[in-house]
């Protein structure tokens, strides 16, 4: 089958990017991406490039290129259902926070409801791509509901799992490390499979697109993820015995990384992992494993998210201890509220829990960020419900400029690896502090050394028994 029209549901982190990337690969392919939400709509629509809704370095350029052209973006989501022979989903799979499940099983509703508007608007055959995460043998459950819609239509159901990092997101999709695409069998899943192929075809090597059953393509996204996760969560777990025993995690990580069984890559300890995927695939492969009976298989990953949960807390701990046992009244500030550098997204990043333990502590937070908003900010700690909306804005202020955040504060924390606080002028922070001014580098990017000869008193986690 050749394609001429791509529909993509959902202008998320994912859909956008991907998106604009083939449209701008693809010139002779229309790309539409739709979604409910008409301000994001908008957003990627609107001329200043600043405001596309989601940041990623490079993205802008592409947006500019192919919008107009290839590109479009909407929120009439029938008529480009109806235009496309192949449609991507690409909506959110969040936690379940009810029911059968709660706190691990991912919640489908959003994938269902785009399989029943698929099902309602098609007049003839299409491909169905999922691009969200998805436990393994949701496919089933997309071509059960697409199969009985009683027109005639025949589907084919892809997987297409996305392996791209926030922050270099466009890069990963110019240059990705491999393109994983699993279909059925039979010689229609072999032609809807060929189809995706050659699209990726116009940028990416043959040899880095590998093929496989819809099964293992699913479960495959799960597995990269829970690995990646679970190195964070060990060398973690290695940083709490450095502290206590005098060793650094910087240097054993060096050391076990020369390692070419291992490799250096994901062995840098900190607050802990965030973002959208990491924690939420974890918990939904426990949920999957639990729900086989592979009860010592879910008690391995769990314990993944447990290191993590407890490296969050154990930081804030240190904070207070730190500062004398006691936080209350004290002005702290955050450099960095996004769950790693370059993206402005901020979902379950480590910032959030971390001002959360604090404001439960009565201090004062003082947010700088270079690309979240105060409305995200604010709208993180709302949600935890820990506090009342009027209680979060009277002890946690967003600055638009650091020094400002830092002036007259006791501490700062550095929750976020941004490049661009290792050229602060931290002489000039030194002296708008109060004293002893205290440093707490989440994220090991200060050059600590450099820092106490200023004056300050820095941690840094892993580090000897300093921490």
């Amino acid at each position: 089958m050749k394609i001429k029209n791509i529909c993509c549901i959902g202008a998320g982190y994912v859909g956008g990017p991907t998106m604009a990337v083939i449209a701008q690969k693809c010139p002779h392919i229309k790309v539409t991406v739709v979604d409910i939400n008409e301000a994001r709509i908008n957003a990627w629509n609107d001329n200043d490039l600043t405001k596309l809704p989601v940041f990623e370095p490079g993205l802008d350029k592409i947006v500019k290129e192919a919008r107009g052209r290839n590109l479009f973006f909407s929120t009439d989501i029938e008529k480009a259902i109806d235009e496309a022979e192949m449609i991507f989903i690409s909506v959110n799979t969040p936690t379940k926070t009810y029911g059968k499940g709660k706190g691990m099983a991912a919640d489908l509703k959003f994938i269902e409801l785009c399989a029943r508007q698929i099902a309602k608007v098609s007049k003839q055959d299409k491909i169905v791509v999922e691009k969200s995460t998805l436990p393994v043998r949701t496919a089933s459950a997309i071509k059960n509901i697409l199969d009985h819609t009683g027109n005639g239509v025949q589907f084919q159901i892809l997987s297409n799992p996305e392996f791209l990092a926030e922050g270099t997101a466009v890069d990963d999709l110019l240059s990705p490390d491999r393109i994983l695409v699993g279909g059925d069998t039979t010689q229609e899943g072999q032609n809807a499979i060929q189809a995706l192929v050659d699209i990726y075809k116009n940028w990416v090597p043959s040899e880095k697109i590998l093929t496989t059953n819809v099964w293992s393509s699913e479960l495959s996204k799960l597995t990269a993820n829970a690995f990646l996760a679970q190195r964070v969560s060990s060398i973690n777990a290695m940083s709490e015995i450095c502290e206590k025993t005098g060793a650094d995690i910087n240097e054993v990580a060096r050391a076990i990384g020369m390692d070419s069984r291992i490799g250096p890559k994901f062995l840098k300890a900190s607050v802990g992992f965030g973002g959208s995927c990491f924690q939420k695939d974890i918990l939904n492969l426990v949920y999957i494993a639990k729900s086989y009976g592979l009860n010592e298989v879910a008690d391995y990953w769990e314990q993944v998210v447990l290191i993590n949960e407890h490296q969050k807390q154990r930081f804030s701990d240190y904070i207070v201890s730190k500062l004398y046992n006691t936080v209350s009244g004290k002005k702290i500030t955050f450099l960095g509220w996004a769950f790693k550098k370059d993206t402005n997204d901020t979902r379950e990043s480590a910032a959030i829990k971390i001002a959360d333990n604090l404001l439960s502590e009565q201090a004062y937070i003082s947010v700088f960020d270079p690309k979240v908003s105060e409305d995200r900010i604010y709208a993180d700690l709302d949600y935890l419900n820990s506090r009342s909306s009027k209680e979060n804005r009277e002890l946690l202020k967003v600055n638009k400029e650091p020094y400002e955040a830092c002036n007259n504060s006791h501490a700062i924390a550095v929750l976020t690896e941004w490049d661009e606080f290792q050229t602060y002028d931290w002489e000039k922070i030194y002296k708008q502090m109060n004293k002893p001014a205290f440093v707490f580098d989440g994220r090991g990017v200060l050059d600590i050394k450099t820092l106490e000869k200023i004056g300050f008193i820095c941690y840094r986690i892993g580090s000897g028994t300093k921490l």
